[in-house]
């Protein structure tokens, strides 16, 4: 049997004994939406997600930090909730498995590649938008006006053009949440404790993580593939997270190994 078929020992007060990181990151968290919430209710005209929420790259409020700054903004107080319910329930496990230190390279770094693959992603699905209307507009200009155009499942009025001519219509594009992250954190318990019976909320029924990190993999591929209309979760930045902790997993147990032969 393998290093991690055993789980790690945790303290009785679970609480006080939740591992350094995985508390802070909670606090972070929570800290960053409640000061974005008291923001937006003082009417400061100062919308944090706006700022640090990460935007499509081809957008005029896109800037590299966001990459690491979207991870820990929320939408809504049940984003949060979520969210933050999740890394309790997985973070201290990871975290005492894997060390604090690359425990927070690693919550780090899925998010950003779940980032990264969010912009792949939109990059991928806005190609026959941009196509279309360059095609149209080099055909004959005067058809700009009142133009429709319909890449997937969402039609663009001569008002979207106006917008992506100034590249306002991309600012619209923005992603938000530790969800990435989070979906890397239950790639890494699936690799770690495949066997390690989980549970979906309010459903009884215990899962072995290898196949609930299955489950999720195939719902959300099939969810981002046919990006249903007023879907607006970002399926391909949860499978670029659970993606990143698999390649990290596999990265720290080759490391190990050839530590353990010195």
């Amino acid at each position: 049997m393998g290093r991690f078929d055993r789980l790690p020992k945790v303290t009785k007060n679970f609480l006080n004994g939740l591992p350094e990181v995985t508390k802070n990151l909670l606090i972070v968290n929570c800290l960053v939406f409640f000061a974005t919430f008291a923001l937006d209710i003082s009417n400061s005209g100062i919308d944090l997600n706006e700022w640090l929420g990460l935007h499509y790259w081809k957008g005029s409020d896109f800037h590299f930090y966001q990459f690491f700054t979207y991870m820990f903004m929320h939408s809504d107080f049940s984003h949060l909730f979520f969210n933050m319910f999740s890394l309790f329930m997985l973070g201290h496990l990871v975290e005492m498995s894997l060390g604090s230190k690359f425990f927070l390279l690693f919550y780090l770094i899925t998010g950003v590649g779940a980032g990264f693959c969010q912009e792949l992603a939109w990059t991928w699905d806005l190609r026959g938008f941009e196509a279309e209307i360059l095609r149209i507009l080099n055909a004959d200009p005067s058809l700009s006006e009142g133009l429709m155009v319909a890449p997937g499942n969402v039609v663009y009025s001569v008002d979207a053009l106006n917008e992506w001519r100034t590249q306002e219509f991309y600012n619209r594009f923005i992603t938000v949440g530790a969800s990435g992250s989070v979906f890397g954190l239950l790639a890494a318990i699936a690799m770690l404790y495949p066997n390690l019976p989980m549970y979906l909320m309010f459903i009884p029924i215990p899962i072995k993580a290898k196949y609930m990190m299955i489950g999720y993999g195939l719902m959300e591929l099939f969810l981002g593939v046919k990006d249903f209309q007023g879907d607006n979760v970002a399926h391909f930045a949860h499978l670029g997270g659970a993606l990143f902790g698999v390649l990290l997993i596999l990265l720290w147990r080759n490391s190990m190994k050839r530590n353990r032969q010195y």
